[in-house]
């Protein structure tokens, strides 16, 4: 059922909420690790950056949906925290109809653009054709894919973060057995594995869709709210754009990255798509208490209490920051061991182990820089957050790596460490609009109203 995170004690209200968060994101990184896993284990090295390419690609449309899907999720808390459960349903109703074409236009429009989003990739041509078959058969599903991050934006909104971790826990099982079903044993390389993650994305979507009709909702919801409610819609969009605009330019910032990468070779392509999926594990933490605070703070906004988001914001930093202190050593120098994992091949290691040592270093950054961003997308602040997230992959991140790839020898490390700059630069921008927020709202009843109930 849905938590409500505007009464009672701060810290185990927050640590029960993100550890499902945090399960459920472990268990969509083995998920999609998987195929990695089984390719590189019964395929070659040109079927690996196939699918390393071809997961950025479907990654960079994923982030798109999810992060207008979290205008759903931002909305239900604010929604919940004003005890409004009436917009509660018209707010899903509304994601079901929108979400629905979006997803079919996605799924027409890819198929075509496929081979030029290849080509501006600089795909090495040993890899071309397998990362153009991922491309197709993962965009033809996007209609699964829209439908599977709904459902985890609804429940994370309404604070029940049960329900995604069962959601993506089925979508694993089936990823599983279909992977060594088309890969392992039909060998359709990467191919096969774009098969697999669509089929158990559609299988789960079906399944969760059955557990939520015997479970029910904390709110009335009935099929007459599916539709275009105007101004549901509007703000659903004026709260998930920007978010999907900055994580949109910003992963395309991570594929120009990919793009210089691919220049050097196959070896290296492959060495960055294994650490891209380390990378997956290493950022865990940080993303949960991100998607944590944001429903947390959801809550409060709704509910006028921001000092007592403000206080759960410097509690989940904390939390995460120690715990990323260990896995972000891990990263830095074990980074090539953990990379054989996924390929047994000590040439694709060593590039990945290169790359995750600054990752590693991100890694502590990030513990920072996502609580603050979970904060900020609760308390309405997207514009924000869309700014500075293109500050930093195009004022930073995107020069630099340009830079460090044209210093002689060319060193996958010294690319990789634009990634923590940027972070940096971000970091300090939203200690500075905190700063702004906390003196334009000083002595107003959303910021500084119950203080005495922050404990």
């Amino acid at each position: 059922m849905n938590s409500d995170f505007t009464e009672g004690k701060i810290v185990p209200k927050l640590v029960r909420f993100v550890f499902p968060i945090l399960f459920a994101m472990l268990i969509q990184s083995l998920y999609g690790a998987v195929d990695l896993l089984i390719v590189g284990q019964f395929s070659d090295a040109a079927n690996v950056s196939a699918v390393a390419v071809g997961s950025q690609i479907m990654h960079t449309l994923t982030f798109v949906i999810t992060d207008l899907a979290a205008g759903t999720a931002i909305l239900l808390g604010q929604y919940i925290g004003q005890k409004n459960t009436k917009s509660c349903g018209e707010t899903v109703g509304a994601t079901i109809c929108f979400f629905g074409i979006l997803g079919a236009v996605i799924s027409v429009v890819m198929q075509p653009l496929a081979v030029p989003v290849s080509r501006v990739l600089n795909v090495p041509e040993e890899a071309f054709a397998q990362t153009v078959a991922y491309t197709r058969i993962c965009c033809g599903g996007t209609l699964f894919i829209v439908a599977y991050n709904i459902l985890g934006s609804v429940f994370r909104g309404i604070g029940d973060a049960k329900m995604p971790l069962i959601t993506v826990l089925i979508a694993a099982v089936f990823n599983v057995f279909g992977d060594l079903y088309f890969v392992a044993r039909l060998h359709l390389g990467a191919a096969g594995a774009a098969i697999a993650t669509v089929m158990a994305q559609g299988l789960s979507v079906v399944l969760s869709v059955w557990i939520i009709r015997r479970r029910g909702m904390p709110f009335a919801f009935r099929w007459r709210d599916v539709g275009f409610h105007g101004r549901i819609i509007a703000r659903l969009l004026r709260l998930g754009a920007p978010l999907a605009v900055q994580d949109l330019l910003v992963s395309i910032s991570f594929m120009i990255i990919m793009a210089i990468v691919n220049k050097l070779g196959v070896i290296a392509s492959a060495g960055i798509g294994v650490a891209e999926r380390l990378c997956g594990f290493i950022m865990l933490l940080p993303s949960a208490f991100s998607q944590a605070m944001s429903s947390f703070t959801a809550q409060n906004y709704g509910a006028g209490r921001m000092r007592r988001a403000e206080r759960a914001l410097a509690i989940g930093i904390g939390i995460s920051f120690c715990c990323s202190i260990l896995v972000g050593a891990a990263a830095f120098f074990f980074g090539d061991q953990l990379s054989r994992v996924f390929s047994p091949d000590a040439a694709v290691c060593h590039a990945s182990g290169e790359y995750l040592k600054a990752y590693g270093i991100d890694c502590l950054l990030t513990s920072f820089l996502f609580c603050f961003i979970g904060f900020f997308n609760g308390f309405s602040q997207t514009g924000f957050v869309m700014v500075q997230g293109i500050a930093g992959a195009f004022g930073v991140r995107v020069p630099l790596s340009i830079l460090f790839s044209r210093i002689q020898p060319v060193s996958i490390f010294r690319i990789g460490l634009a990634t923590p700059c940027s972070s940096l630069v971000q970091i300090l921008l939203c200690f500075a609009w905190l700063y702004h927020c906390r003196k334009r709202y000083r002595g107003s009843p959303l910021w500084d109203a119950q203080m005495h109930k922050t404990a």
